[in-house]
């Protein structure tokens, strides 16, 4: 077996730059995805029946906030079953519903920024994306959290948001 760094050498220069970027682009992803926290599944019910593959479902995910202790978020979106969906080569339709809530005693690691996005996920093989976006309210003393989905190109205007109001005794710090 020839030595790992001969198998580059081995394949046509044609196949050469498509399989290192492909090797780049799924490092990026891993790297990408890596970074933030995996939710907890917390359940999910099949919508759809296939015969191959795994059923169309509703999937319920808890997200913790990472700077914020005692927040928690459940996520509700679709996960598209059958040969594609099983395959990791589905599109999952853009539409998540959100509700934020006080899981613990609200306690913040440092100041936080007026906005911030505190998770993704793909929900497509490499364009889409849902992602949930933590914003303060100062004036309330409220968190608000919000989810969407966007694209490459183009997002989805669908959207959900939810608020955490904090006890007036603990003002929530804002860099």
């Amino acid at each position: 077996m020839p030595a790992p760094s001969a198998l580059p050498r081995a394949l046509p220069p044609v196949l050469r730059r498509p399989l290192l970027l492909a090797a780049g682009l799924s490092l990026s992803l891993l790297g990408a995805t890596a970074s933030l926290a995996r939710p907890d599944t917390i359940g999910e019910v099949d919508t759809v029946f296939k015969l191959i593959g795994p059923d169309h479902k509703i999937v319920v995910d808890a997200h913790e906030d990472p700077r914020v202790e005692g927040v928690t978020c459940y996520v509700s979106r679709a996960k598209t079953g059958g040969i594609k969906g099983a395959l990791g080569l589905a599109e999952d339709k853009s539409e998540a519903s959100i509700a934020c809530r006080q899981t613990g005693p609200i306690q913040f690691t440092k100041a936080l920024p007026q906005q911030e996005e505190v998770f993704n996920e793909r929900i497509s093989l490499v364009f889409k994306r849902l992602r949930i976006v933590r914003m303060v309210d100062t004036k309330r003393n409220t968190l608000v959290y919000l989810t969407y989905s966007d694209r490459l190109i183009e997002g989805s205007p669908q959207n959900s948001v939810t608020a955490v109001p904090v006890d007036r005794a603990t003002p929530i710090p804002v860099k």
